[in-house]
């Protein structure tokens, strides 16, 4: 993430200036802007400026005529350092309070003596001191005072003794520590003696966590330079994406579901469901993860026991599906990819031939056709029970299917799996005779 350049300029001069009253370039710019009090129009001041030893910042500051009530906000000028920054100072007189702070919103701040921490991105980012902090915060804590004495007494009264604690920091009766841990790295806390070393004060760089950088919106990147990003497959698994899409059936905006899955003993494939929200159509389809292989698959179950329908199998779409005891051959691209069980694939064969066929109902049905699609899906129910003996065969060219083998990894009594070389019509049909993966340049 990037703010405004460091080397932005203008007219040769740097967009960011020390603050010098002389100096009409470090005036700050005014804009009429709403007051989100009482929403009348207030004015916002906005002034880019260095703060010595540190960096550019841009310092906002709201005021309303019509309520009085002000605002101030500081938001660093630069990117996210590439580690996270912690300051921890040891306050041991009171002048040790008018050390000048930046804290951003993504700072963390903590006094270890009063058990007390602030989140980040509960506050806006500010530029004060380290008395205005602690004034910031008491006034923070006494907002809601009014509404807990009334609704929760109690708790009220507890932070009405925290409170005084915080106040009584000020008075720097005994020494005590202020952390701001920052993930960013933009925030700063004033070194008086610099560039000496400030012996009350610790700093020390980390390298954030994968959560932090989430919470900042950064992501993993290759760490040699000029590579592009890449996707760990093995993350890619743990993750469902989502895309926006269209619902085939009645075309209302509906959201398509993306998962990567590794199938085990053979490869990777990508399931893909969408749900319509408006007419209740459901849609699943699977591709394959990998590339087309060299040769085709041609894969022969012997149904013998019902505990065959429970196989996992997957059907790509460039797969046939054949049943040559009942004469009967799906075409590759007549039921689109599907990751199921055998019973699964069979009641989606049953569905596209009997009860959502066209022929089936209306003018265009005759008696003996009915009479035959209804016998063809009473010996699917026979196969689905094992009361026939059949034989399934999943032919696809492109390689890219497959039938779970349950004595894995042994040999399946029951399951062949022959490889073939594709005829010139295959290849055409998979549109490879037109690929050219070598010396297209020429």
């Amino acid at each position: 993430m990037s703010g405004i350049s460091e080397e932005c300029v203008r007219g040769g001069t740097s967009l960011f200036r020390d603050i010098n009253a002389d100096d009409d370039d470090s005036q700050p710019t005014e804009i009429e802007s709403l007051c989100m009090n009482c929403h009348e129009n207030g004015n916002t001041r906005l002034l880019l400026s260095m703060i010595p030893f540190f960096k550019e910042v841009i310092i906002s500051s709201f005021h309303c005529d019509h309520c009085n009530w002000s605002n101030t906000e500081i938001q660093s000028a630069g990117r996210i350092q590439d580690q996270g920054i912690r300051y921890a100072v040891k306050i041991k007189s009171t002048r040790d309070l008018n050390r000048e702070v930046v804290r951003s919103d993504s700072a963390v701040t903590k006094i270890p003596e009063l058990d007390f921490e602030m989140p980040a991105f509960t506050q806006k980012g500010s530029l004060s001191t380290i008395e205005g902090l602690l004034d910031r915060t008491v006034a923070g804590l006494e907002q809601d005072q009014t509404v807990r004495r009334v609704a929760t007494p109690d708790v009220a009264l507890k932070i009405e003794e925290f409170i005084k604690k915080l106040q009584k920091l000020k008075d720097v009766e005994e020494e005590f520590t202020l952390i701001i841990e920052d993930v960013s790295g933009n925030s700063f806390v004033e070194n008086p003696v610099a560039p000496q070393k400030d012996e009350a004060m610790t700093v020390v760089h980390f390298n954030r966590t994968p959560e932090q950088d989430a919470q900042l919106g950064l992501y993993p990147e290759n760490q040699e330079d000029g590579e592009p990003p890449t996707n760990n497959p093995e993350d890619m698994r743990d993750e469902v994406l989502q895309f926006n899409t269209n619902c085939p059936d009645c075309n209302a905006p509906a959201a398509t579901n993306m998962k990567l899955l590794q199938i085990p003993h053979f490869k990777e494939v990508i399931i893909m469901a969408t749900n319509c929200d408006v007419c209740g159509h459901r849609t699943n389809e699977v591709k394959s993860g990998g590339a087309t292989e060299k040769l085709g698959t041609k894969i022969t179950l012997h149904i013998t026991d019902t505990s065959d329908m429970s196989r996992d199998l997957l059907k790509s779409e460039t797969c046939s599906v054949l049943i040559p005891e009942l004469e009967f051959e799906l075409g590759m691209g007549a039921v689109s990819g599907k990751f199921t069980t055998l019973e699964g694939l069979l009641i989606n064969i049953k569905d596209l031939i009997v009860s959502k066929n066209p022929f089936m109902c209306g003018d265009s049905s005759t008696p003996d056709r009915m009479e035959k699609l209804q016998l063809f899906g009473q010996k699917i129910d026979q196969i689905i029970a094992a009361e026939l003996d059949v034989h399934v065969v999943l032919d696809d060219p492109a390689g890219n299917s497959y039938i779970q083998n349950v004595y894995a990894p042994d040999p399946d009594p029951e399951l062949t799996i022959e490889k073939y070389t594709r005829t010139y019509e295959q290849n055409e049909d998979l549109g490879i005779n037109d690929m050219k993966t070598e010396g297209y340049a020429a």
